[in-house]
């Protein structure tokens, strides 16, 4: 749509902070008045704004769509916001190792080993790893220590993390970008292991090109929304 709008501003609202179009508050899809926490991340999202040109493209606002989401619909339903998330940790991407060849193990022992010493450490979750084709079925006790994380996150937060879950495929590796464990770049190096591997070897198509990159954008948005609401 065209940009129907000249200036941009953060303004206090009760609940939060609004950001203001031409004096007028942004609403979500739904009508809701779009509130946030903290200063910080009511800036992006402002600068998210005032970055548009001459159309506004909503594609190019991404801290601005997890707000909106958090508020119309995760906000109604935080346990089926935990639970989607927890089915990641199901069939956790960073349990499934590769037999062969051992240089590719190797890599994933490496780079992953880290990130699930970290989980159990930090959380308490120690889960299963295995090799081949085989389900890999992760302990009771370690899916309930993953949901009572998820429990404590709220749903503007929630929805950041789903945001990078969602990216990259393994809930653990979300968690690491929005606790800061991995930067953006880690968390893409870890979640895309495999496929790296592949490319070293055979090279990289354009469909695989334009997968990755809108992996690296999310995740990076991701990494955005929770520096800056961590602020």
């Amino acid at each position: 749509m065209k940009r129907f709008y000249k200036t941009v501003a953060v303004d206090s609202k009760e609940g939060g902070l609004a950001i203001t179009l031409d004096g007028r508050p942004v609403r979500t899809p739904a009508k809701a008045l779009l509130l946030v926490p903290g200063q910080a991340l009511a800036d992006v999202i402002a600068g998210e704004w005032e970055a548009q040109g001459e159309e506004v493209r909503p594609t190019e606002m991404p801290l601005t769509a997890i707000a909106c989401t958090a508020i119309d619909l995760v906000a109604r339903d935080r346990t089926a916001a935990c639970d989607e998330l927890l089915s990641f940790a199901e069939h956790e991407l960073i349990c499934y190792r590769a037999e062969a060849p051992e240089e590719l193990v190797a890599r994933q022992e490496q780079v992953w080993r880290p990130i699930l010493d970290w989980l159990e450490a930090t959380h308490g979750a120690r889960l299963t790893v295995g090799s081949g084709l085989l389900e890999v079925q992760q302990p009771a006790e370690a899916l309930a220590a993953l949901r009572g994380v998820l429990e404590r996150y709220d749903a503007l937060a929630l929805t950041g993390l789903a945001t990078a879950v969602r990216a990259c495929g393994s809930l653990v590796v979300g968690l690491a970008l929005a606790e800061r464990r991995l930067t953006a770049a880690e968390a893409f190096a870890a979640s895309e292991l495999e496929e790296t591997f592949q490319i070293e070897r055979w090279g990289e198509d354009p469909i695989a090109r334009e997968r990755r990159d809108g992996i690296r954008r999310d995740l990076e948005a991701a990494a955005r929304f929770f520096e800056s609401s961590q602020t």
